[in-house]
């Protein structure tokens, strides 16, 4: 009875103050290497995290790699959605907009673990190199945000393609990959076809320079763009636990009945996974940590943060143009956040 007269919150109080940006020196430097070797890479394979689509995009990119032939992935699709309902929601409604959104550039969405989509991207790799008329091997670039899965793409396509194993270091924090590596082979060229060589360089996740809303910000955190200790886990946890009762109240039915309190969902957390500290007090903050990433594991409901409608891709592109300052701006505002890091550190 109690979900039955549950009412979630309309909107997401999100404060003005939350940080706005986390273009650090290694994504400059990072975007400024691949602007560089453009030349020389027949096909930018870009990344896009299946969970914020449009949030997860970056407008960088579409200045700095022009000119080159594109493929988009979304990865991480099986975290959006339960298995069983992938060919029931996706075709009519979000996969439909997302592609015409970005038509001619082809779309594939993927889930790292399922190897038919490392097939189907492979698929799309070859055909891109059928297109060239050199006797080199080719060259390809994966790029994308923080954290939406290239390195995880690379070592797949690398493990289906030339049957070889991990190539890149990935992990659950943004900031791994910091600068750009050799060529990694993700196929074997075939003289009998006349099939060259690929190789893909994995690249450092480049950051928005100025993000265009405090909840766009609260989104890529909540997908791990940045670091963790970037955003209060207690504002992340809420944000969460407001997406949650949007989608199904009864996804943490374990741990709390519907509720819009946070800080009492995170107290029955604590004390039914044991999250104490000496002398009984709860750890909140450990807790808020558990509940994020569980869900970022998918053990904790599958579903999309942003809203990929007609309407939602049009507010979403119109306060990313009214937002979005230059390049310039953006290295004005990475050295001021330098300085008062410094300065931070000489005053503790």
């Amino acid at each position: 009875m109690a979900s039955r007269t549950f009412l979630p919150r309309a909107v997401f109080s999100a404060t003005d103050s939350l940080p706005r940006s986390y273009f650090l020196g290694h994504h400059r430097s990072g975007l400024e290497k691949m602007k560089s070797m453009l030349g020389s890479v027949d096909l930018v394979i870009e990344c896009r995290d299946c969970r914020i689509p449009l949030t997860s995009r970056n407008p960088l990119f579409e200045s700095a790699l022009a000119g080159r032939e594109r493929l988009i992935v979304y990865t991480k699709q099986d975290l959006c959605f339960e298995e069983n309902s992938l060919r029931k929601l996706r075709p009519g409604g979000t996969e439909r907009i997302v592609r015409q959104w970005h038509d001619p550039t082809p779309v594939v969405f993927s889930s790292i673990q399922h190897e038919k989509d490392a097939k189907r991207i492979l698929s799309r790799v070859e055909e891109s190199v059928q297109k060239s008329d050199s006797f080199m091997p080719s060259r390809m670039m994966v790029v994308g945000m923080p954290n939406v899965g290239k390195s995880s793409l690379l070592n797949s396509l690398r493990k289906v393609g030339v049957g070889k194993g991990k190539a890149a270091s990935t992990g659950a924090q943004p900031g791994i990959t910091r600068k750009i590596g050799t060529g990694v082979k993700i196929l074997e060229g075939d003289e009998e076809s006349g099939r060259k060589d690929v190789y893909l360089l994995d690249t450092p996740g480049v950051f928005i320079p100025y993000v265009p809303d405090a909840e766009a910000m609260l989104k890529l955190a909540l997908c791990g763009s940045v670091k963790d200790s970037i955003i209060s886990p207690v504002t992340l946890a809420d944000f969460l636990l407001f997406h949650m009762n949007r989608n199904d109240p009864t996804i943490y039915n374990d741990y709390s009945g519907p509720t819009n309190d946070i800080m009492g969902m995170l107290e029955s957390v604590a004390k039914k996974t044991g999250r104490l500290r000496k002398g009984g007090d709860l750890e909140i903050d450990a807790s808020a940590m558990w509940m994020i990433k569980r869900w970022q594991r998918g053990q904790l409901g599958k579903f999309m943060l942003d809203e990929v409608t007609e309407d939602g891709l049009r507010r979403h592109l119109e306060a990313e143009r009214g937002a979005l300052p230059s390049y310039s701006q953006a290295v004005k505002a990475e050295k001021l956040a330098r300085r008062l890091k410094s300065r931070t550190k000489q005053l503790q």
